[in-house]
């Protein structure tokens, strides 16, 4: 399985040169969304589950062939004598929290290093990959995380399709045993009839005993700066009402 990053949908091989990663540091809210409210758009709702449809080798041929023939950005699939094929599919990542990010020269040392670091992908990120029929939403879970050295438990991750009918959004979360690249087949290469989001579990609640102390310790830095960030701005606002209230005063007792 290979993978490709890009802030867009386009697509760089990484066999030829590493790239370049682009991350942003959490200057934001930590929470990045007011409690209440959804991730996703007014639209989104949950799509009852589709049942899996196996197709021959055949069946599989055609479709293939069908696909690359409506391909207009050269990811074409290719079948295997052995009935695997492989192809591309494109993952946005919808992540409302920071990731704790594991530097690549602590890559292979012991877990929970100085070297990590809380971040957030920037919004709109695209990764393209590489992969196989026989790889499952599990694995493509993982390989995401790997290109971006996430140091995080894959566990608290889950990947979504979305799908777009009768003007409305539909969003379903696939579970592990899943395969994503047959569900790219089956739809098509427009990703307006499908495309995947990677997102954080939904839990409602921040679970924060699946967190490790560094990211924990590292959130405590973060809401450490917002706080101090939020008082400043207090502080400047009510500072602008007190000299707005003396000089309303200054003019109301000046003499004459």
């Amino acid at each position: 399985m290979t993978w490709t990053s890009s802030m867009s949908s386009g697509y760089s091989s990484l066999e030829e040169e590493e790239s370049e990663e682009f991350f942003f540091t959490a200057r934001t809210s930590f929470f990045r969304r007011p409690p209440g409210k959804t991730r996703a758009a007014p639209q989104d709702v949950q799509k009852e589950r589709e049942p899996h449809v196996y197709l021959s080798k055949e069946e599989v041929k055609e479709k293939i062939q069908s696909y690359n023939s409506s391909v207009t950005d050269k990811l074409k699939m290719t079948l295997n004598a052995n009935g695997i094929y492989t192809g591309f599919i494109k993952v946005q990542m919808e992540l409302c929290r920071p990731i704790t990010v594991q530097s690549s020269q602590s890559q292979g040392k012991c877990a929970h290093s100085n070297n990590e670091t809380a971040f957030y992908l920037p919004d709109g990120c695209v990764n393209t990959l590489h992969i196989s029929s026989t790889n499952t939403v599990r694995e493509v879970i993982e390989a995401l995380l790997k290109k971006f050295f996430v140091a995080d438990n894959p566990a608290k991750f889950a990947l979504y399709k979305r799908c777009h009918k009768e003007d409305q959004v539909y969003t379903c979360k696939l579970s592990d045993r899943e395969h994503p690249l047959y569900l790219r087949l089956v739809a098509g290469p427009r990703t307006e009839m499908l495309s995947f989001v990677l997102r954080e579990h939904e839990t409602g609640e921040v679970m924060w005993e699946a967190f490790t102390i560094p990211e924990l310790q590292n959130f405590l830095r973060i809401l450490d700066k917002e706080e101090n960030e939020q008082l400043q701005i207090l502080k400047k606002r009510y500072a602008a009402y007190r000299d707005k209230l003396e000089e309303a005063l200054g003019g109301v007792w000046k003499p004459g």
